[in-house]
């Protein structure tokens, strides 16, 4: 059984980040999403409650576990006996940042293989950053997102 990781910070987890791992685990035999506990960009949600709208999300999916990861990717998919690293593609700059990180887990971990999975046309715009600016002056990002994330977000910006 080949075990892919799919890390991210998840903050918070949208239809794209959802669609991926849907993908990857109808390819890959495990998939664990690996949510970052300390990620570079400022987060709205803790680790705690990003990791639990990610298990809410894929809660249908028996080959998907969600777990949190400290530290380096190529690290926790070592820990988790990974042989894959899962990421999406949305445009071409996802393409050179996520190339740049292909060739430093590549240099970190040279058996680890890495799958893109381009995303589909409907989520190629979207990023929870934008998706949180969106929703922080009151947008609908209902189609978005999953209902309780939505929730969730609307509760942190008090609306």
């Amino acid at each position: 059984m080949i075990v892919a990781v799919y890390p991210g910070s998840f903050d918070p987890i949208t239809n794209g980040h959802i669609d991926v791992a849907r993908r990857a685990a109808n390819v890959f035999g495990k998939v664990v999403i690996g949510v970052f506990e300390k990620p570079t960009k400022n987060v709205t949600f803790s680790l705690e409650e990003r990791v639990n709208m990610a298990r809410e999300a894929v809660k249908d999916i028996p080959n998907i576990e969600v777990q949190p990861f400290y530290g380096l990717a190529v690290d926790f998919a070592r820990q988790m006996d990974a042989k894959v690293m899962v990421r999406g593609l949305r445009v071409s700059a996802d393409f050179e940042r996520e190339f740049d990180m292909a060739m430093m887990n590549r240099k970190l971990s040279p058996d680890l293989e890495l799958v893109c999975f381009m995303a589909k046309p409907e989520y190629q715009f979207l990023r929870s950053s934008l998706l949180k600016e969106v929703a922080r002056v009151g947008g609908n990002i209902n189609d978005l997102v999953p209902a309780y994330v939505a929730q969730a977000l609307r509760e942190k910006n008090g609306s």
